[in-house]
């Protein structure tokens, strides 16, 4: 063999090697997030069909309904992130999220229908409702169809129409993969993506990574979890189907009575600023708050945004005003 075949040789070994090492790591990292994903939660039957759902902590029932690419996981992970302790944290799993699959009527209000449910089925009353991105369109339709069992709604960047300037995906770099990452279902592609190139993913979830580089390490640990919580990709990739094609419609806002809080960031990639104007503008005595940066995950803005929250529900009555941080 001459020397450059052996050469070519060494390097197809070393290649292969390497090749397989990885492969070994993503599906020892697949099995233990599978695993995670399994366990912390359960699973009740209602008349729309099984809802999963966790159920975490002890104070004042609220209902942290999540965004695109999450699950029961990322509920609880936002409740914890952006309200703090003192909760009850209901946290479903929505329409093609892990355990809970798509039914026939997929639309914001039948799954609205299913978080009513929900809470008639754990004789919960009455809770605070959260929700984030996605799960604003939801939020939105509990509290118009269940008005009784909403005792306040906080919307955190939230996804709704707007007659203006509708959400939208910012085109620029990544953009491509990650959609074709989540329409292959790849949980590898993910999952390689998050090792070597996670700004792509962080790009594509809607924050500028330059904004990221510069935050806290706190704040960079915190964006990360929120990348990586998207995996196992194949598990939500239903949900995620249902939430990038919404038919948007303007529901009746003047019609919500709960105390309202809404956040949005001006450099959200995903545009939510227009909507979240056109509902703070609609329902009577919202709370708008917008900062000027952040991006879709409000990268450096999460005590902020608790201090917001928590003086909302002080105001209304629900938390002592002792609990709530002095502006």
């Amino acid at each position: 063999m001459s020397r450059t075949g052996g050469f070519l040789l060494a390097m197809f070994i070393a290649i292969a090697a390497a090749a397989g090492v990885a492969f070994l790591l993503y599906k020892n990292e697949l099995g233990r997030m599978r695993d995670a994903v399994g366990r912390g939660s359960m699973v009740v039957n209602v008349d729309i069909g099984p809802i999963e759902y966790a159920d975490s902590g002890a104070g004042i029932p609220l209902l942290s309904i999540h965004g695109a690419g999450g699950g029961f996981d990322q509920g609880l992970a936002n409740a914890a992130d952006l309200v703090g302790e003192g909760f009850r944290i209901i946290a479903p799993s929505r329409f093609g999220y892990l355990r809970t699959p798509v039914p026939q009527d997929y639309s914001p209000t039948a799954q609205a229908d299913a978080h009513a449910a929900l809470l008639s089925k754990l004789n919960v009353p009455k809770v605070v409702v959260v929700g984030v991105s996605s799960g604003a369109r939801s939020a939105v339709e509990l509290t118009l169809r269940y008005p009784d069992k909403v005792a306040a709604l906080i919307l955190v960047v939230p996804a709704l129409y707007s007659p203006t300037s509708p959400i939208s995906m910012n085109a620029g770099r990544g953009n491509n993969f990650g959609s074709w990452a989540i329409n292959a279902g790849g949980d590898f592609a993910w999952w390689a993506a998050v090792k070597i190139a996670p700004s792509v993913l962080i790009r594509f979830l809607g924050v500028r990574p330059a904004l990221v580089a510069a935050a806290p390490q706190a704040e960079r640990d915190r964006v990360m979890r929120i990348v990586k919580s998207v995996e196992p990709l194949s598990l939500r990739l239903p949900g995620i189907d249902i939430d990038s094609t919404p038919e948007l419609h303007r529901p009746p806002l003047e019609d919500i009575t709960a105390p309202t809080l809404i956040i949005s960031a001006r450099d959200d990639l995903f545009n939510t600023l227009p909507a979240a104007e056109f509902a703070a503008g609609k329902i009577p005595g919202a709370k708008l708050v917008v900062y000027d940066t952040g991006g879709h995950f409000l990268v450096g803005h999460v005590q902020e945004v608790r201090m917001a929250v928590r003086t909302v529900l002080a105001n209304a009555g629900l938390i002592p005003s002792s609990d709530a941080p002095r502006q």
